[in-house]
């Protein structure tokens, strides 16, 4: 392998990539648009749960309950019922998300010191959204009673638990959702853009020229890749400048090292990519194949948005065989934690050997020669 054979086809590459505009603008424009406009759709945060409220005890006390779970700033009144059968209308209409429903004797029985009973009615059509909702009902009713029975008296409690978190301080979900996103559209588009270029070869007929030249298959692998790579760098520098600037997402990390974790996370996602295209030659087939393999994985099995520990047992083990799940992991530790490489070794490792296999495939699936 000679680098200066390897840059002449990657000049080749970067020629025929500028009288693409579909692939410029797959390479340069699809990128930030959709990290701009899932990063302001997607959110995890659940603060506004529209609230009904039947007050049967119209009380000052009542009123107060629920003052408190409005000023707790997560939910938001949208309608006072005045018979309890109204409840169910609420919520099948969809008018609200929750109800509150407060019975008659509800001040009486909290200032005799019993048990004040309280309902609350949530919609679990939306189960994280109603598990939520729940708790937050919880606990505003909890510190309310606290309040209550401890008013005019100087409690001193014999345990004070104070909470930290860390990392994401403000437990905003954008901060967890723009690093993810990165590694998932970068996932998808990597794939799409090399699923075309040895398939546009053999379609456009100049894969003949190629093959007769002492070009070697590894120089014109390597030479295919760096272009590509080029233009992943850059897309993932312009995914931290808009993670700042517009969503002020913190950057804590090294962006040296996430410059070094992109581009062996990018050798595999490209060389997958193009296995697809020296495999299926056909533009067509790659683009079909490569978006189903990619996409769904990167996003469901990657970490991104669920769990992995909470799959099956099965699917946990596939994950591993997908280079997004450690890159996910990576932007995150970059990003939030400012984590070095004595940590993400462990995802740098098993990406390295994921980008070595497809180069590897795509190499021995590449046949220099015109059938």
């Amino acid at each position: 392998m000679t680098l200066r054979r390897t840059l002449a086809v990657a000049r080749k590459e970067v020629v025929q990539l500028s009288r693409d505009p579909r692939s410029l603008a797959l390479g340069f424009l699809i990128p930030p648009f959709l990290l701009v406009f899932f990063g302001t759709a997607i959110t995890f945060d659940v603060d506004d749960i529209r609230l009904a409220v039947w007050d049967a005890d119209r009380t000052q006390t009542s009123s107060r309950l629920v003052d408190a779970f409005v000023a707790s700033g997560y939910f938001r009144v949208v309608d006072r019922l005045e018979r309890y059968p109204d409840t169910t209308h609420s919520l099948q209409s969809g008018e609200a998300l929750a109800v509150l429903a407060i019975p008659r004797g509800f001040a009486r029985d909290l200032a005799g010191g019993g048990p004040a009973p309280l309902q609350l009615l949530v919609d679990g059509s939306d189960a994280n959204t109603a598990t939520i909702a729940i708790g937050y009902a919880r606990a505003i009713a909890s510190a309310y009673s606290v309040r209550v029975v401890l008013a005019g008296r100087e409690p001193t409690p014999a345990v004070v638990a104070a909470s930290r978190v860390w990392y994401n301080p403000s437990l905003e979900s954008r901060n967890m959702v723009l690093p993810g996103l990165v590694a998932v559209i970068l996932s998808i588009l990597a794939a799409l853009l090399t699923a075309l270029t040895i398939a546009r070869e053999w379609e456009r007929g100049t894969m003949e020229q190629l093959v007769s030249t002492p070009v070697t298959r590894v120089e014109i692998v390597a030479g295919k890749l760096l272009p590509y790579l080029a233009i992943g760098v850059l897309d993932v520098l312009l995914a931290v400048a808009i993670g700042r600037a517009l969503f002020d997402v913190p950057f804590r990390g090294s962006l040296a090292l996430l410059i070094a974790m992109t581009i062996v996370f990018l050798l595999a996602a490209l060389g997958f990519g193009m296995f697809l295209s020296a495999a299926l030659k056909s533009q067509v087939l790659a683009t079909q194949f490569a978006m189903v393999a990619t996409y769904l994985p990167a996003l469901l099995l990657s970490g991104f948005i669920f769990a992995i520990g909470n799959m099956p047992r099965v699917l946990q083990l596939a994950t591993y065989l997908f280079p997004a799940r450690y890159y996910v992991t990576i932007t995150k530790a970059v990003f939030l934690k400012g984590v070095g490489l004595e940590i993400l070794w462990r995802q740098g490792l098993p990406l390295t050997g994921l980008a070595a296999l497809a180069i590897a495939a795509t190499v021995v699936a590449f046949r220099k020669e015109v059938e």
